[in-house]
């Protein structure tokens, strides 16, 4: 029985359909908070089963004949590190074979905040002495494209990164390797995943610029500048605060991985920054 946690959310949902083209649906569980929200999940044979990052007592349920789990990283940053401690503990009581983890790309010497609390649960599964696969993530291209409207609209895209590259890819390719890891025999303990190819913020824009007709230019910022642009559209202050300390990390070399670990993972290329953008300007 494989377990997937946050099974609705993007990640989670990608995953599931990998799985799904090896794995029978029956030998699938989806960890959700809302059960309601899985009802295309059940209608494809996924077991769906109620679970709570904050609550102990559901985790057991949920986990209940698993063999292996994979942890996908809480959205609620500043509260991640205890509520996947429940998981792991949770994890441990049921003795799973394999607890898997999407982390971000080389946790131990980002540069990036949001690295922090990846760093402390991985501490926190290397001692629970489970057997143990790190999914070390790198960005989404959707962090890219899910945001082109207002890039479109006003024809220049913002950001803190400077020069720093980033080796994106989709989500759907780290859900694939998520499931390649899932249903392996003898997985890696540590994968470093990204993209094949990297951008700067300045190519990405050239890009939306190339497809889309439109005249479009990266700005860059300061750091505190760009977190202050974020607020004033509205994005939440500490997600903000994620969000530039983010780019600033890129720009100290944080998110650019060369080692292909991804491609070869799931043997095929990474998605391409061209062909994410066409996804994205088509809908």
């Amino acid at each position: 029985m494989i377990v997937i946690t946050g099974a609705t959310g993007q990640l989670g949902q990608h995953v599931i359909a990998s799985l799904l083209k090896t794995v029978p649906a029956s030998s699938i569980v989806a960890a959700v908070r809302n059960p309601a929200k899985a009802a295309s999940l059940a209608a494809q044979g996924v077991q769906v089963r109620q679970a709570d990052y904050n609550d102990g007592a559901s985790l057991d349920a949920a986990f209940e004949g698993a063999s292996k789990i994979l942890l996908i990283s809480s959205s609620e940053v500043g509260q991640r590190a205890a509520q996947h401690q429940n998981v792991i503990d949770a994890a441990r009581r049921v003795g799973v074979a394999l607890l898997a983890y999407t982390s971000v790309l080389r946790a131990d010497t980002s540069p990036l905040g949001l690295a922090a609390e990846h760093v402390i649960t991985e501490a926190a599964i290397r001692a629970s002495s489970l057997p143990y696969s790190f999914l070390r993530n790198g960005w989404y291209l959707e962090n890219h494209t899910e945001h082109l409207a207002p890039v479109l609209e006003h024809g220049v895209v913002l950001g803190a990164a400077q020069d720093g590259r980033f080796s994106s890819a989709s989500r759907a390719d780290y859900a694939a390797a998520a499931a390649c890891v899932l249903t392996s025999a003898a997985p890696r303990a540590i994968y470093e995943l990204a993209g094949d190819d990297s951008f700067t913020l300045a190519q990405y824009a050239a890009e939306v610029a190339r497809q889309s007709g439109k005249q479009i230019v990266y700005k860059d910022m300061p750091q505190a500048d760009f977190k202050a642009a974020l607020v004033g559209v509205g994005v939440p202050e500490g997600f903000a605060e994620l969000l530039a300390d983010s780019d600033a990390g890129t720009a100290k070399g944080g998110l650019e991985e060369h080692g292909k670990q991804l491609s070869a993972l799931i043997k095929r290329p990474t998605t391409s920054l061209a062909d994410a953008v066409k996804a994205a300007l088509a809908k």
